[in-house]
């Protein structure tokens, strides 16, 4: 069986994220870059199946400019075979992305794709959904448990309630969350090796797919300043604040 997943180049979790001065955006000019990490878990999953010997093939495809090239050597370096780049100059947004990745599950025929349950820039949450859509497959979402047995998949899904089991036919779209696995390190002979891997450049008109947006951002800006705290002097003093001034009860 060959793994899809695709994965995104986002800014870094450890950084902090600034707002352009003319509210356009966020700034992406001198900022870290990494893979989006529930992207890094969808990985991990597809080489811990590869490693069972339920797979043969891990490909990685990303949507993106040419530094997306960066994310996917991330990814070869885990120990993924080889990287598909689709080259976007722009943003896209999840349903083109959705529509370009059937593009290449078409051409690919995996038996399963792997994707992280959201991006960290957007948390849109869609792209997978979508994909299952155009696809006609069958999915699962913020799987926290994966256990591939024949023509099925038997899933652990994290909803509000605890935990919910339930089992999918193959081929599946699955999207992942958090506490699924813990990503790997590269090693340094890893990294070396995955230089030397092939990625295959693709573009949106090659693959037929219109990505121009359907939505327009109008202004983006910082979250408001959070307000300090107060001491009280006891609890009477407390209630009433709440009561009159919070109006929480």
């Amino acid at each position: 069986m060959k793994i899809l997943v695709p994965v995104k180049r986002v800014i870094d979790y450890n950084v902090k994220v600034r707002v352009k001065a003319d509210e356009s955006g966020v700034e992406l000019a001198n900022v870290k870059m990494a893979m989006n990490p529930f992207d890094e878990i969808a990985v991990e999953q597809a080489l811990l199946l590869k490693e069972a010997g339920q797979a043969d093939e891990v490909v990685l495809v990303s949507v993106g400019p040419t530094q997306s090239q960066e994310t996917i050597r991330t990814g070869l370096a885990m120990g993924a075979d080889r990287g598909i780049h689709i080259e976007a100059s722009h943003d896209t947004e999840p349903l083109a992305v959705a529509k370009l990745l059937k593009e290449v599950v078409t051409k690919e025929e995996p038996g399963l794709v792997l994707c992280g349950k959201q991006a960290i820039d957007d948390d849109s949450n869609q792209t997978g959904q979508m994909l299952s859509a155009l696809l006609g497959w069958s999915q699962a979402t913020f799987a926290s448990g994966v256990e591939i047995a024949g023509d099925k998949a038997n899933i652990v899904r994290e909803v509000d309630g605890g935990l919910e089991h339930i089992s999918v036919s193959m081929p599946t779209v699955i999207s992942v969350d958090l506490r699924l696995n813990e990503p790997r390190y590269a090693s340094l002979p890893n990294i070396m090796k995955a230089k030397k891997k092939p990625i295959d450049s693709l573009s949106v008109e090659e693959l037929g797919v219109d990505t121009a947006p359907r939505v327009s951002v109008l202004k983006v800006e910082e979250p408001a300043a959070r307000a300090a705290g107060i001491k009280v002097g006891s609890v009477d003093e407390l209630v009433e604040k709440l009561k009159n001034e919070a109006k929480v009860i």
